[in-house]
């Protein structure tokens, strides 16, 4: 079993000894061998056979410009010179991996999870699969703990509250992206609050992604259809140049239906294991233009619209029994959910390596309005039909700013990020809970401001990059009581978060590198005020004007390297300490009409997540491409002395991948294992513990002729029966239902794409 080491530790021993590779689940063994095997420094590629003089060849010919990575620390490196865990996908990843959202995507990435539980939600109670592809897990932590961004603006956070519950994975469109980083590890040093656990970061589509190779005018169409969820997908972009401007305007469009499983039963009820029939209506616009000032000097709007619908008719909310004894049993649930998202952005980017004391210099100025909406319709056998209506909104309005400039020995970043959010929510409908009323408010309406400053330095010396950095932020939650029940408190706090990166150039075969930071999270506002009272039921919940902000304290130790430019590898350890977790706790109160139990949300938990990571790419010969990547982590949280598993840490994982590309031709394989998820690394002894599982995807693509381009996708090829823990975690063992919970099966993806 591979634990956590120092990096003397790591550096005197081999990159796996067999000792390590028979510690491994079964399902995992594979990998890890392979991974050993291709990552081994000592492997000589004349081993294979080739000869010399071909070799030299070859090395030539795959020799390709570095990958360079933006979010790691605001300003462009090489991915393989950044302190820590990035994994960057840009245009031509993007258009090759046939994904229809955020979890297709980074699906085959070992240390990432996208949770998207089964839709089995209720009118008033349950919000099981109603928040959709809901967020992202890095390395164990989730939701609200991750930054999510597109072009550096923040996407709206998530939010749930009784059968309410709104996600942020489907904010975004991919056609409308060309780039795609995932930074693992605390962000707040580069980008402030929220980066508690990494951040993902993402660009959206710009004239000069399209206008290559001296065109003035160029575009793309792309159609495919998908049998996973029955859905046909169009999106098609433009851009053009006229003089100093340029223009792109891109629009997506993509009608689907419930997304397949494995379950069999098609009941109309509750025993129903076949998914709830649906109709997903998605719209994207994306229009830009820009006019350069001078040569070093641009400027560019951006307007973005995004709308996604989903009418769910939810069988499995129906009784299986109704008769005079069951009066309030349910005979039909009809749900309508919308999210919309807009954005205006104003940016201006200056750029001029010859300049005097300022070499870059980019400025954003910028509104975002996001909104989701969600109406439950439940019919009932005898009593009062319910409906439930409620919303959740943020309205954002910010501007950053950034520069550079080149000293000796080294490259000073430093610039500021001002914003405004104002939230809201409301809940209505009719036949409330005894002792509520509608329309109520879940949080007072509230303005979230954040004025944050950082500076960084790229120090270049010999062998040896120091890369130092501090952000110091302030932030301010300032409540409305109108509309409002409850008492409102605010909130006020500031936060210093540094970080120090070290990356040591040894040689090619190894460098060595290591990180160190501390990051952040401010409280929500449904977090400092979520009040309401239910006198009848004798509970009631008031703000904390005390809450603290949740931290953390990183260190992640690595090696990576290169053999002969063809083979490159790493192997990252890292340890992460968190505290002050906020949780929402019962802090006094008998339950009683005259003495209720008082819910509040207090700083309470503390946690732990360590793990260890290993990823190899081999170009093994010219169009043929090897990869392999192993994950494992192990957590808890703390609670009074008392340690107990965390659930959102994901259970091993493994993958290997292979392309090949010959001609018009192109094949891939992927190979994804997981392990089962232990007892010993569960927090609640009687939920369901998924089992080890291994899913084969395979990929055809085809160049029609030039510019047309035909790709299928293959997944699930063994049409195997598994469940992913992130989509699982929290569900009975004995629940009857399982197949309910089941990933897709074999499923076909086609898409035809064609420039000019």
């Amino acid at each position: 079993m591979l634990r956590t080491h120092a990096a003397a530790s790591i550096a005197s021993r081999p990159f796996f000894s067999g000792a390590e590779v028979s510690h491994y689940p079964s399902t995992l063994q594979p990998i890890a061998l392979a991974v050993a095997l291709m990552a081994t420094p000592g492997l000589g590629l004349a081993q294979s056979g080739t000869p010399k003089a071909d070799q030299a060849a070859q090395t030539a010919a795959v020799t390709a410009l570095p990958e360079i990575t933006i979010s790691a620390t605001r300003t462009e490196r090489a991915s393989d010179k950044v302190p820590n865990t990035v994994t960057v996908i840009d245009r031509a990843a993007l258009l090759k991996r046939e994904a229809r959202n955020l979890k297709d995507l980074l699906d085959d990435e070992v240390d990432l999870a996208v949770r998207s539980a089964a839709t089995r939600f209720s009118a008033a109670g349950s919000s099981l699969g109603r928040a959709g592809n809901e967020g992202l897990n890095i390395r164990g932590l989730e939701g609200n703990q991750v930054l999510m961004m597109v072009d550096g603006i923040r996407l709206p956070q998530a939010f749930s509250f009784g059968a309410f519950a709104s996600g942020r994975a489907d904010q975004v469109d991919l056609d409308a992206l060309s780039r795609a980083e995932v930074l693992r590890g605390p962000a707040s040093a580069q980008f402030g609050s929220d980066g508690l656990a990494g951040a993902l970061s993402l660009s959206s589509l710009s004239p000069e992604d399209l206008l290559k190779d001296g065109k003035t005018q160029a575009g793309l169409l792309r159609s495919s259809l998908a049998t996973v969820d029955r859905s046909q997908r169009l999106s098609g972009a433009y851009a053009f140049q006229q003089g100093e401007w340029q223009h792109l305007l891109q629009l997506s469009l993509t009608r689907g239906h419930e997304t397949q499983n494995r379950g069999e039963r098609k009941d109309l009820n509750s025993l129903r294991t076949a998914p709830n029939p649906a109709d997903i209506h998605s719209e994207n616009l994306l229009a830009k233009t820009g006019l350069r000032l001078s040569p070093s000097q641009r400027l560019q709007a951006t307007l973005e619209l995004r709308q996604r619908k989903q009418e769910t008719e939810v069988l499995s909310g129906r009784a299986p029994v109704v008769n005079d004894k069951t009066p309030t049993a349910v005979i039909d649930l009809d749900a309508q959910d919308r999210l919309n998202r807009r954005r205006v952005s104003l940016e201006h980017r200056y750029d001029d390596l010859n300049g005097e004391w300022l070499q870059s210099l980019y400025s954003q100025i910028y509104v975002q309005h996001s909104e989701t909406r969600q109406r439950s319709v439940e019919d009932r056998h005898q009593s009062p039909d319910r409906i439930r209506e409620g919303f959740y909104r943020e309205e954002l309005i910010g501007f950053s700013s950034q520069a550079q400039t080149q000293l000796s020995g080294q490259r000073l970043s430093y610039g500021i990020d001002l914003s405004r959010n104002r939230i809201s929510g409301l809940r209505d409908g009719t036949v409330p809970p005894a002792g509520e009323s509608f329309p109520s408010k879940p949080f007072p309406d509230t303005d979230a401001s954040q004025i944050g400053a950082f500076v960084q330095s790229e120090i270049e010396t010999g062998s040896l990059s120091l890369i130092p950095g501090l952000r110091y932020e302030r932030y301010r939650l300032s409540p409305k009581s109108t509309g409002y029940s409850g008492a409102v408190v605010s909130l006020s706090d500031q936060a210093l978060t540094p970080r120090l990166g070290l990356v040591w150039r040894a040689s090619e075969t190894v460098q060595p590198y290591a990180q160190w930071a501390l990051g952040f999270r401010a409280p929500t506002a449904d977090q400092v005020n979520n009040g309401f009272a239910n006198p009848v039921h004798g509970y009631e919940s008031i703000g904390n004007p005390d809450l603290k902000a949740e931290r953390a304290q990183s260190l992640e130790l690595g090696l990576r390297g290169r053999v002969a430019e063809q083979l490159r590898w790493q192997l990252s350890t890292y340890r992460n300490r968190y505290r002050d977790f906020i949780s929402q706790q019962v802090v006094r109160g008998s339950g009683k009409p005259k003495d209720p139990l008082i819910f509040q949300s207090i700083n309470l938990n503390q946690a732990r997540i360590h793990g260890v990571e290993a990823r190899v790419f081999w170009q093994a010969q010219p169009g043929l491409e090897l990869s392999a990547a192993l994950a494992r982590s192990r957590g808890h949280s703390e609670q009074k002395g008392e340690r107990s598993p965390l659930d959102t840490v994901q259970p091993d994982r493994a993958q290997l991948g292979a392309r090949w590309e010959r001609g018009d031709w192109s094949w891939s394989a992927n190979w994804q294992l997981a392990a089962a998820k232990r007892a010993q690394d569960s927090s609640v002894a009687s939920q369901f513990l998924t089992p080890r599982y291994q899913v084969l995807d395979l990929g055809l693509g085809w160049r029609v002729q030039p510019g047309w381009r035909l790709q299928a996708q293959l997944n699930n090829v063994g049409n195997k029966r598994y469940w992913r823990w992130a989509d699982v975690r929290g569900l009975a063992a004995t629940t009857t239902e399982l197949d309910a919970y089941t990933a897709p099966g074999r499923q076909l993806q086609v898409s035809l794409a064609a420039e000019f």
